[in-house]
């Protein structure tokens, strides 16, 4: 059997497997190989992953020789396309942001799995990919506010006087928001905290964050821990209340999303004219809509003096924890389905197996993205 690490595309900088992780899959009759150079932009080089085993590959030969292949994005309408219809593809491939890769796999006939449709149970913890790259882009989000901020983010007691601690805001407490929250309190930021789901309150209260709390939450324990939509009359109070509290925050940062639709609008323009100038927000949520009304994803929009970042993908601005994690996740799942002599199970009765799977034999086969997306 022979496992092939594609090379990404793009800006990206991650990888989805380092050497690290092929000598943790020590097993005979396993092979690893790499696309050439895929490893770089992790600082992950050639001859580390020689030395760990795997063999130097261009791209047409790995895709003519993997069985398994690996990603951590969707690699693309051509290459979904060569791919040989008996390999496996294990990616992270978004379909519900992106419901026409499904279309290309069925094509192909591709046995696909989407890592971010892991179930979320505890068996799935050490594959969950959304939770991993959600702790970088968490951390990473509340230094980026630091260095944008014109103020300290700690107080200081100084000769020249007081300096008050940054005020954060943090609207949403999934896994980017606990960690934002944490990061944010070891700076030395007082922070406040809103999320729709009543359960994450300790958590919050653990970490040091004040709980914003509005009444009359629609929440749904079949969600897997994801937020719903909301009532008319429950987004009109929580606007407001979030209203009153960015006004009083020197940086906001928003990880608000639903799966499989545009990201609510938790911050308005008029929100935004509210704020003190020099004020930032960070956008977490901005390759989904924003939940900022003046987000553009990927860039920097000034607007009243406030600078709103809509930044979706800082895993990359960290690729070797990042893909550190990622492969961690990866290497997991991969116990799953490859026994101790080398083949490859997939035990579709298997609640992981069967979630994780999209397109199998050239039909869509995942549930939940059939649900999300009534196909």
């Amino acid at each position: 059997m022979t496992i092939g690490i594609l090379k990404e595309a793009g800006k990206e900088t991650r990888v989805s497997f380092l050497p690290e992780h092929i000598l943790k899959l020590n097993r005979e009759d396993i092979n690893f190989a790499l696309e050439q150079a895929a490893g770089e932009k992790a600082f992950a080089a050639d001859n580390e992953y020689a030395e760990a085993g795997a063999e130097i590959l261009t791209r047409e030969e790995l895709l003519k020789r993997s069985d398994i292949l690996l990603s951590v994005n969707s690699p693309g309408d051509k290459v979904i396309s060569e791919i040989r219809e008996e390999s496996i593809l294990i990616s992270t491939l978004n379909p519900l942001s992106d419901p026409g890769v499904i279309d290309k796999l069925i094509k192909s006939g591709t046995t696909s799995f989407s890592l971010d449709q892991i179930p979320r149970i505890t068996r799935g913890q050490s594959m969950d990919v959304l939770s991993s790259m959600a702790t970088v882009a968490g951390y990473k989000a509340v230094l980026r506010a630091a260095y944008e901020l014109p103020n300290f983010f700690p107080m200081f007691m100084t000769a020249a006087g007081t300096i008050r601690p940054a005020k954060v805001l943090i609207l949403g407490a999934g896994v980017a928001g606990l960690q934002a929250i944490a990061t944010a309190k070891r700076l030395g930021a007082v922070v406040e905290v809103f999320d729709v789901r009543s359960a994450v309150k300790d958590e919050v209260m653990s970490l040091g964050g004040k709980f914003i709390e509005v009444e009359g939450a629609t929440e749904d324990n079949a969600a897997g821990g994801y937020a719903v939509e909301q009532t008319e009359d429950f987004k009109a109070r929580q606007a407001q209340l979030i209203q009153d509290h960015a006004a009083g925050s020197n940086v906001v940062i928003s990880t608000a999303q639903i799966p499989g639709r545009k990201a609510p609008v938790l911050i308005t323009k008029e929100t935004v004219e509210k704020m003190k100038p020099g004020s930032v927000i960070i956008d977490l949520a901005a390759s989904s809509g924003g939940n900022c009304e003046l987000t553009r994803n990927d860039e920097t929009v000034n607007s009243s003096g406030v600078k709103i970042i809509g930044e979706s993908n800082f895993p990359s601005i960290t690729p070797s924890d990042a893909s550190r994690m990622y492969g961690t996740n990866m290497l997991n799942f991969l116990k799953l389905i490859v026994s101790d002599t080398a083949e490859i199970n997939l035990d579709f009765e298997d609640e992981i197996i069967k979630g994780t799977c999209l397109t199998r034999e050239g039909v869509l086969v995942n549930e939940r993205v059939k649900s999300i997306l009534n196909l």
